[in-house]
């Protein structure tokens, strides 16, 4: 692989601790869900981060297979809804939802564009066999 670019993070002391990038534009504290049997409270944890970055990188795979279509996507929307649960063997697992909105895309052409960005995404494909991947293409009422 040729890389183009690396990011770096360090986490101290786990779900309950702090979270920093080289660049400091992440640094805050991490708190566990009380549905994991934690605090709570007003600070982000791994879920969340990895919802972010997966919802960023497949719109961006999403915006350059239509760029490449010469489509113009609009005011596009992705969403990563990311679950954490337990295997019947008791061990955690992932899972993830992306809901996509395309809006003034026919369905059929946003179906395509939504699987080929599957294809591509780096996130997609880290994860591809892995974890569930559910793909949703949203619709106007």
């Amino acid at each position: 692989m040729k890389i183009l670019y690396t990011a770096e993070a360090t986490t101290e002391k786990g779900r309950s601790g702090h979270v920093s990038t080289d660049t400091k534009t992440i640094d805050t504290p991490l708190s566990v869900p009380k549905e994991l049997g934690g605090a709570g409270g007003d600070y982000t944890n791994p879920e969340e981060l990895f919802a972010a970055g997966y919802s960023a990188c497949y719109g961006s795979a999403l915006q350059h297979i239509a760029d490449q279509r010469k489509i113009d996507l609009g005011d596009f929307t992705v969403t990563a809804v990311v679950s954490i649960g337990k295997t019947e063997e008791e061990e955690f697992e992932l899972a993830v939802v992306l809901d996509t909105y395309l809006p003034g895309i026919e369905t059929a052409l946003a179906e395509e564009l939504i699987n080929e960005a599957h294809e591509v995404c780096p996130y997609s494909r880290a994860t591809r066999d892995n974890i569930d991947v559910t793909l949703n293409l949203l619709l106007d009422e």
